[in-house]
Parts: C-alpha cells; structure tokens; sequence
C-alpha cells in the first residue's frame, strides 16, 4: 500500500473510532513503526490529526472531511461569491452537470430564474434545493446513496452518467496543481467529477484559493480537463501566470 493510500485509511479510521494505534497499523501496512510515524506526522501538518504516545487522535478537521452538512458552512463567503460569478455564464436552454462538492452547491440558488434548464447531478442537496422549479429538469443518475456526503457514487453512477451529454459542467475539488492536475480524497467522488467533465463541452473548475496548489489524496483527472477556473481573490498573483502558462482560464470573482 502506497504512501496516500495509507493516508487515506488513517484518516477513515480516525473518523470512525477517532484513534489510531501505531502498532496496529504498521501491522495492517506490513510497513515498519518509523513508516506510520512519518505518515502521521504529515497528517498532522495538515491539520488532521493530534500525535500522542503510540498512536494519533482526530481533530475536528476529520469530521468536516468527511461530512457534507459541516464541510458546506466552511468558507462560505468565499464559495457564495464563486457560485455568484459563476452562474453568470449559465443560460437559459443549458444543460449542465453539477457534481457533488460543497462549493458547487451554492451554485443552486444563483440558477433558479434560468429557463429550461436541464441539470444532471449526483448530489442529493442540488436535488433537493431544485426539484421544486418545475422549469428546471433534474436528472439523477443510479448509485449508491453515502450518507455522510449526501451523494450518489460507484461504478453504477459513473455509467449512467456515460449515457448524458452537457454543454457545460461545473464542479469541485480538493486541490489542483499544475503538477498533478485535480485531486480528490476520496475516489469515487473524483471519478464521478472526472466523467461529468468528460462528458461536456466546457469544464468550469470552481474552488477557493486555499485549494490551488494543494494535492489531495486522489489524483483524480489531469489538470487539462479544466477551462475556466474560478476562484476567490486570495489566489497568489504568480499562480495566475502559471495557470494561464497551462491554458487554464483564471476568472476571479
């Protein structure tokens, strides 16, 4: 098991029993004690977890890791003023895919006026908030329903949505890089994202600037997926350039 998948199974075990015991997962790993020390000292950096004697506790970052209801009131101005700008480009007689993140959700409430809007999703709160406006047709595709995120996710979901076409699709992500493209922490989600871009004819990246230049567990699809990133203005002038560099359209709101 490589270094991130390792990463990643600490990280749902923390969520789950909110501690780790080291002996226990250099066994799991076949890894040696120093091994499992250096992932969770990382994890720490990061802000996941609180190192003590033979293991690590979770801090209050798992939860909104892991959780849509806490991870969707996180920076909340930010992802209201992208979801804003965003629906500018969002017109009548569109059909679009809105992926599962907590940034995009706030895209709904921008979007409710469009006419004729044909919005394909995984995302049970998108349902929800749009299901009510009977000119907006919303489409779900089959899955398995995970609680915790609010979402339809698996192999079952990313076919159905091999059967859609959009002219534009909206979604998140965990970090992007110019090195490694988009990253998830989780892989399903990442490939539910992967395919909806896939699948459309633009490709409108929407994350806030703390996640530029930042690798999550998964890398999920490469960084040429995207056309338009939009973002919040506390996004570093040099990144600006560089992006371009790559063909990436920064759009600050």
């Amino acid at each position: 098991m490589n270094k991130e998948r390792r990463k990643r199974y600490i990280l749902e075990l923390l969520d789950k029993h909110g501690y780790v015991n080291i002996n226990q997962l250099a066994k799991r790993f076949n890894v040696s004690h120093m091994t499992v020390r250096r992932d969770l000292a990382l994890l720490e950096n990061e802000g996941y977890l609180i190192r003590n004697y033979g293991g690590a506790v979770k801090s209050e970052t798992i939860d909104n890791l892991f959780n849509f209801s806490k991870r969707v009131g996180i920076k909340t101005k930010e992802k209201d003023a992208i979801c804003r700008y965003a629906s500018t480009f969002i017109e009548d007689n569109d059909i679009i895919f809105i992926d599962c993140g907590t940034t995009v959700f706030h895209l709904c409430k921008y979007i409710i006026n469009r006419r004729n809007l044909k919005v394909i999703t995984n995302s049970l709160p998108v349902v929800s908030s749009l299901v009510n406006y009977s000119h907006i047709k919303v489409n779900i595709p089959g899955g398995e329903v995970i609680h915790e995120r609010k979402a339809v996710y698996g192999p079952i979901t990313e076919k159905a949505i091999s059967g859609y076409y959009a002219n534009k699709a909206f979604i998140g992500t965990d970090g992007i890089s110019i090195k490694n493209g988009l990253s998830s922490y989780d892989e399903k989600e990442g490939n539910i994202s992967r395919k909806m871009a896939e699948r459309s004819d633009k490709v409108y990246l929407l994350c806030d600037s703390s996640k530029i230049e930042n690798n999550s567990y998964y890398i999920s699809a490469p960084l040429s997926i995207v056309d338009f990133l939009i973002t919040d203005n506390g996004i570093d002038k040099k990144y600006i350039r560089e992006y371009r560099k790559n063909k990436i359209e920064i759009l600050i709101c």
